[in-house]
């Protein structure tokens, strides 16, 4: 199982950039006008709406959290056992928001559906994303339960 940590946040990576710059919905208001946004898009437009607040905070749990997450996932999985033990708390800790990217991105594309005035399609980059947390989740666990057998 430890050789396939690597092979899982590397996977993990690349399906976050895509998550993070292809379009997460298809948004059509009144059956005329179509926004295809990405997340990095969506946080842009906040900050340009004036909600700076929130743009941080979708920032924050969306971008920067995962980021870490999985930096700090590779560096403990190719750290040494003595080495990799002062990076499993930080994992650990990090692995308990693994999913609350996900549910935020869900939460946008309820928001714009309720609004009723606009329909919501989920698009790649939603999937993308997800797959990103779930695998990401999935290497975390192995690199901190393999840690505490040791």
């Amino acid at each position: 199982m430890r050789s396939i940590v690597p092979l899982l946040l590397f996977i993990a990576t690349f399906t976050l950039a895509l998550g993070l710059t292809m379009p997460l919905m298809n948004v059509s208001k009144l059956y005329f006008f179509e926004e295809n946004p990405s997340l990095l898009g969506i946080i842009q437009s906040l900050w340009d709406g004036g909600d700076q607040l929130l743009a941080i905070i979708v920032a924050l749990f969306s971008v920067v959290l995962p980021i870490t997450k999985l930096g700090v996932a590779q560096m403990t999985a190719l750290q040494t056992t003595p080495a990799r033990h002062k990076w499993r708390h930080s994992v650990a800790f990090l692995s308990k928001w693994s999913m609350l990217d996900v549910l935020l991105v869900a939460l946008v594309i309820f928001g714009a559906k309720t609004s009723g005035l606009a329909t919501a399609i989920a698009q790649p980059g939603l999937w993308f994303f997800t797959i990103s947390a779930i695998l990401s989740a999935v290497a975390t666990h192995f690199v901190v339960r393999k840690d505490a057998e040791n």
